[in-house]
């Protein structure tokens, strides 16, 4: 017990450790709470799903907005365009081929008969009257040697495709227009939506919807590049007021539509600049504005092709 005395000594003589402060100095109150909140949140962010991604699809499909709005505008004007042959027979065959025809129908081509070229229309109204580009038929009147004929290949609302002979109602080469009638059931056509050139802007999307090349249905995209362009017609007149796009027309596209994001034609495609020696588009194309349509197809509906424009 004698030598426990100096360390007890020893032990009491040390002055008491300080008691622990009842509130931290400030900055250190600021830091844990900080410190505390960001746990609580990470804690909360651990155990909570994370955030589901943007939605950028219509009706759960996962399809882009845009992409499904361009599917149903195409699915929507597709069976008001036509596909155009022109075909030519020898004089003997057309005989031939006109008993076959009244024999048997009118649903496929003639046996005798060659395709001389393609081109596309659309249906203007339920009476059967198809608008297409005057260059396209422009051999259906003949030449003596060789006997034309046009095929309109069409397709009714439930998707079923057939085929009709086109005749020429009226042409008007200043504006490279045309109009044909097929004999068909008004409930078996879907006219175009006709829509207005007017107010027409330069950036905004349009849609091309032919046969080039042969290949039926065919969509391209692009926008209105120019307006108020001038190009020339089947017989060297200016046609003035076209619209210009970069949606690829090519050999085929003439005749059918350039519709808007509504599916309203608003022009007739028609042209399209190559580079000399390629034959391939160059992404400068042209249509013919609707309103100069309007003006012209009524009156060759109704009159025919005017002496002025007849050959």
């Amino acid at each position: 017990m004698a030598a426990l005395h100096p360390l007890l000594r020893l032990l009491l003589l040390r002055p008491p450790p300080p008691p622990p402060p009842t509130s931290p100095p400030f900055p250190t109150t600021r830091r844990s709470s900080f410190s505390g909140a960001a746990a609580v949140a990470l804690l909360l962010l651990a155990g909570s799903p994370p955030p589901p991604p943007a939605r950028a699809d219509i009706d759960g499909g996962g399809e882009d907005i845009d992409e499904s709005r361009v599917v149903r505008l195409f699915q929507e004007a597709s069976p008001s365009v036509v596909f155009i042959k022109d075909l030519v027979v020898g004089r003997n065959s057309a005989r031939e081929s006109g008993k076959l025809q009244a024999e048997g129908g009118d649903d496929g081509e003639e046996e005798g008969a060659t395709v001389e070229g393609t081109g596309s229309g659309f249906v203007w109204d339920t009476a059967g009257h198809i608008v297409t580009n005057y260059h396209v038929v422009a051999k259906l009147a003949g030449d003596g040697s060789a006997f034309h004929r046009c095929k309109v290949f069409l397709e009714d609302s439930s998707g079923t495709s057939y085929s009709k002979e086109g005749t020429l109602v009226g042409c008007d080469p200043s504006y490279d227009l045309a109009v044909l009638k097929v004999d068909v059931d008004g409930d078996r056509l879907r006219p175009a939506l006709i829509g207005t050139s007017k107010g027409l802007r330069v950036g905004q999307s349009c849609f091309a919807i032919g046969n080039p090349y042969g290949y039926e249905h065919t969509l391209t995209t692009g926008v209105v590049s120019g307006l108020g362009r001038e190009i020339p017609s089947p017989n060297g007149r200016p046609i003035r007021g076209a619209i210009q796009t970069d949606a690829a027309i090519n050999s085929g596209n003439s005749g059918g539509p350039l519709i808007d994001s509504y599916g309203h034609v608003i022009g007739v495609n028609t042209a399209t600049f190559t580079r000399k020696g390629t034959g391939i588009s160059s992404g400068v194309n042209f249509a013919i504005p609707i309103d100069t349509v309007v003006q012209s197809v009524p009156n060759l509906i109704v009159y025919g092709t005017s002496v002025s424009n007849r050959f």
